[in-house]
């Protein structure tokens, strides 16, 4: 498959919430697998259909060490989530370069369309709720560093600034 571009902050696209997906198509098929040589290359453990610039609620995580249990996901929801949280270095290939501490909770349980194109419910915890968290907020317009406080927020996009220049 192909290796897509990742759309550079602050392009407005990444802002806008996506587009519910009707069915699994082939088409859509093959845009997760762009999806997932995209994420391999990065590297990274997840990439929402946003940041490569297309509107729809897909995503792919793959946060296994063997990188053999890829994820795929369409209009994704979180249906529940722990009460405690865990702490991970979270950063993005539409703002390379630049991460932050982001507190998420530790497992979530997810509804979304597979594949096949059927409903499924799924758990998931630690670094792999994190990337599942971290590519929903894309597909509704929000990087990650919108979970911040104001000041780290302001510090860390006023130095992405500074280096854009």
């Amino acid at each position: 498959m192909t290796v897509r571009r990742c759309l550079p902050w602050p392009d407005p696209r990444l802002r806008r919430p996506a587009e519910a997906v009707a069915e699994i198509t082939d088409e859509i098929r093959a845009i997760w697998e762009d999806m997932i040589d995209t994420m391999d290359a990065m590297p990274g453990v997840g990439l929402a259909a946003p940041q490569i610039g297309i509107g729809l609620q897909l995503a792919v995580v793959d946060a296994s060490d063997t990188r053999d249990r890829r994820i795929r996901m369409a209009n994704p929801t979180v249906l529940d989530a722990s009460a405690i949280m865990n702490d991970h270095e979270e950063a993005s290939p539409n703002l390379p370069g630049f991460s932050a501490k982001v507190s998420r909770p530790r497992g979530v349980a997810v509804r979304f369309m597979d594949e096949n194109g059927l409903y499924v419910r799924r758990d998931f915890v630690g670094l792999e709720a994190t990337s599942v968290q971290h590519q929903i907020d894309h597909l509704q317009g929000k990087m990650y560093f919108d979970r911040l406080s104001k000041v780290k927020r302001d510090m860390l996009l006023r130095k992405a600034r500074k280096a854009k220049t």
